[in-house]
């Protein structure tokens, strides 16, 4: 059955300072939209989930394995699982990120 959902009705949760997020899980991924405050800070960890960055505003800095990406609107970076990264958004951000398997710690 399909479900639909409307992202600016849900309600946002901030789980890293700076990085506002709206959740919606499926059976086989998590999508978070989230909105980004200017100069916020990703500190560096890992997951056992494949990570789908996709920038919808701004410019947003991952370093991912010791190497550097600056986002743009528009650009989308794979992030395998299990890989150490951190980011740093240049301004405030829109960024989609899809996760699978679920991120069960974000229900």
């Amino acid at each position: 059955m399909a479900t639909r959902y409307e992202v600016a009705s849900l309600d946002p949760r901030e789980l890293v300072p700076g990085h506002h997020g709206r959740f919606i899980h499926s059976e086989h991924t998590t999508h978070v939209y989230w909105q980004i405050e200017a100069d916020a800070l990703l500190p560096e960890h890992s997951h056992p989930h494949e990570q789908i960055v996709n920038v919808l505003e701004g410019r947003y800095e991952l370093l991912v394995d010791g190497q550097s990406f600056v986002l743009n609107s528009g650009d989308v970076l794979a992030i395998p699982g299990g890989v150490r990264h951190s980011g740093r958004a240049h301004t405030p951000c829109r960024i989609l990120d899809v996760f699978s398997p679920v991120r069960e710690e974000y229900r």
